[in-house]
Formats: structure tokens, sequence, C-alpha cells
């Protein structure tokens, strides 16, 4: 007899389709038969629960497998819910039967599966490289990935499973640039899609910096598409952090912040000219947060500060506007990773001349939260440990000194104590 597929049994069935042996019972009593034909006619609040019940029972039970497919499994779930995304994640192949089917049974399993295809499953278990390299195929595999994240992003998914899929193939194997290219509709004409993706992987870098292992073809790929991003110039400057509904701003952002974490990435069995940072900055990565940091002009308040002193011939035109909120604290982040206890790149930052310009990013700056502390992290690490850069600090004199408002309305002024060279407060009457 059908079994009842009112809330109270579900729960019950979800329950038991959990263990092992609870999915093997359920497949001798033909239970998943009952659930596909029950599927048209069920309530809309049991809908959830009936998937979630058929993705456990095809969780490492062969019999289940045969059953969903041979009983026309993904077409019934597509007739009634009409979208992919709801397919793909319907059933979870078990991997020790996906090197039995062939390629087609593949991709409809593929397409109706549970997409958090785990490390411990799928790519971790006896012949997990050769199917994951099957999924990442340029012809075959990597096509269905494309789509699903496409369908994803339109849904707004940006659940855990997708996650640890996009994190799998893009940071610790080498297909972001293959699977970016195939999102991207052309270059510099990003889209939400690349968008998300690239907010995706600074999210799993971010949370889970010590279970990923960091390719340098990763990170690499990541300075081409920051690169490339920061080559458009027609960027409206936006006044919200990321993300800003801007996809080629938040791809720019997304990017930056991704090699922000890449640098500051350790592995201790790493040699030290094999570590992420130092084939980042090999391949230009400081010459170009330099550039783009000295393209922005000072910070606001020293901005400010120029225009206000007999020095104003020493500030330029900003040649670039500062994309999103935080945009300038990040560029200082990734210069701060960079510099820790490397002294070739702190003797880089100062044959290039560069010292004033970190500075300068040692201000508030409302526009860039945690601007100060970004900066004065970065100067801690471009004197540590290095003597050259820290006479070349001490030597810097003070030409005048700048009352700013602050200051004023505290009955304040700074003024230069012309004896000492040093800046001294005084009340103003």
């Amino acid at each position: 007899m059908d079994p009842s597929v009112d809330g109270e049994n579900l729960e019950k069935l979800l329950q038991v389709s959990k263990t092992a042996e609870g999915r093997s019972r359920l497949a001798t009593a033909g239970t998943l038969a009952v659930l596909l034909r029950r599927l048209s006619t069920i309530l809309p609040v049991d809908l959830l629960p009936v998937l979630r019940i058929l993705r456990n029972l095809c969780a490492g039970e062969a019999a289940n497998q045969d059953a969903f497919l041979h009983l026309g499994g993904p077409v019934v779930v597509e007739t009634v819910l009409f979208s992919p995304l709801q397919i793909w994640r319907l059933v979870e192949s078990d991997c020790s039967y996906w090197g039995t089917l062939h390629w087609p049974e593949r991709c409809t399993v593929l397409r109706s599966g549970d997409l958090s295809i785990r490390e411990d499953t799928c790519c971790s278990s006896e012949g997990g490289r050769r199917r994951f390299e099957e999924l990442c195929d340029d012809e075959r595999g990597l096509p269905i990935v494309v789509e699903i994240i496409k369908t994803a992003c339109a849904g707004g998914y940006e659940e855990e499973w997708l996650e640890w899929l996009v994190t799998k193939i893009c940071i610790e194997e080498p297909y972001l640039l293959l699977l970016f290219q195939k999102l991207a509709s052309s270059m510099y004409d990003y889209g939400k899609t690349e968008a998300v993706l690239l907010k995706l992987l600074s999210k799993s870098l971010s949370n889970r910096p010590v279970e990923i292992s960091l390719s340098n073809d990763f990170a690499l790929s990541i300075l081409k598409i920051f690169r490339e991003a920061s080559n458009v110039r027609n960027i409206t400057r936006v006044s919200s952090a990321l993300p800003t509904g801007s996809p080629t701003i938040d791809v720019l952002g997304y990017s930056l912040m991704i090699l922000r974490d890449a640098c500051a990435w350790e592995d201790p069995s790493l040699a030290v000219a094999e570590s992420p940072v130092d084939s980042l900055v090999s391949h230009g990565l400081m010459d170009l947060i330099l550039s783009i940091l000295e393209e922005l002009g000072p910070p606001s308040s020293v901005r400010r500060v120029i225009e206000n002193s007999s020095c104003k011939a020493a500030i330029t035109e900003s040649k670039r506007v500062c994309s999103y909120r935080g945009f300038r604290r990040d560029l200082v982040s990734v210069i701060g990773n960079c510099l820790y206890r490397r002294k070739h790149i702190q003797d880089e930052i100062r044959k290039r001349n560069a010292i004033p310009l970190l500075l300068q990013q040692c201000v508030v700056e409302e526009d860039n939260p945690f601007l100060r502390e970004w900066g004065l992290f970065a100067v801690r690490n471009l004197l540590e440990g290095n003597e050259e850069n820290q006479l070349y600090v001490t030597e810097l004199q003070l030409q005048e000194s700048f009352n700013t408002p602050e200051v004023l309305e505290l009955g304040l002024k700074v003024e230069l104590d012309r004896q000492s060279g040093r800046p001294k407060l005084v009340n103003i009457s």
C-alpha cells in the first residue's frame, strides 16, 4: 500500500532516509517509486520534504539510483518543478555508482543531482580525480557547471553547496579562467554571474583559509582578472560597499579582495619562492597596485591639507575614481600583506620612492573604513627588520602644520616649533 504523504509521515520518512540502513529498507519497500507517482499530486507545502527524501534515498543506495533513472525520475521532477536549479539539486549521485554510468546517463544524474558534491564522496574517494576531471571537461562537463552557476545566480542562490563546487573547481584546480571566460559575454563587459562567482570565491577563501589549498595558478588567474577589470576606464563611482550592483565594479572589488587574502595565505610546506604572494609580486602585482593608488591621488583629508598649504604644486589631479566604498582601503591591505616579512618587497617600495605614498594612507577617511588601520599595518610591515626604510622615515622633516576643524573646535591649533622641528598644540586665545 502506498504510504501517506502527509506532513507527519514525510517527516518520519525523511529521518529514516538519513541512514544507510534506512535507505536500504525503503529501497526494498519501493518507497522511491511511490513518491515519484505521488509527486504531481502532493500539496505545495509537502513538495520540499519529498524532494529531500528523494535526494537522501539516492545518496549511496544503488537500488534507489537505478529506480530513479529507470522510472524517469528527472522527467517527473522537471515536469513538477519547471526549474532546472531544483532538478540539479534533487538527488545526490553516489560516486561508486557514477563510474558505472555512460556519459549521457551521468549528465542525467548530474542534472538531477544535489550539487553539493562533497569532498568525502565524489572528489576524494577512489577514482575521484578522474570523475572530477570529467566534470570539468571543456566540452562535456563544464557547460553543465556553467548552466548551474547561471541558474543559481538568476535565482539568487549562494548556498554552501555552490560555494564548495566553485571552490573546488577554481581555487584548488586550474579551471578559473576557463570557467570565467565561458561565463563572460565579452572582455571588459562583465555580467552579474561573473561577479557572483568571484563573490563566492572571496567568501570561501576568507572563511576557510586553513582548509583550502590555494594554487599559484588560481592566484595568477585572479591577478589577470583584476588587471583587466582595472583597465576599464568608464567606471562611474558608487557610494556603496560591495556588492554595488554594478557587475564591472563588483568584479574589480571581489578580485581585489581575493588578492588581499591570497597574499596573506601561507603554507609552511612551500618554499618562499613558491608561495602565491611571491608569484603574484613577480608577475607585477605590486607595480599594478601602487600605480592605481598613485592615480587615485591622496586621501581627501591629505588633499585638504595640501590645498591649504604652501605646497600646492605637489598635488596632482586624480586620474582615477575610488570605484566603491572601501576601494582605497582594499588596495592598501594588499600592499600590507605583501610586505609582511619580505625584505625584497620592502626594498622595492623604497626604491620606487613610494614610502610617502604609503604614509599618506595612515589617515581616517569616511569612504574607506579602516583605512588608517590598514595603512598603519602596511607601514609597520614596511619598516619591520629593514634599517634602510627606518632611516628613510626618520629623516623625513615636517614642513608646516595644518589645523583641522576638529582641533579648532577644541580651541586649539597646531604650530611648528622652529627650534625642535616638532609640532605642538597651543591655545587659540
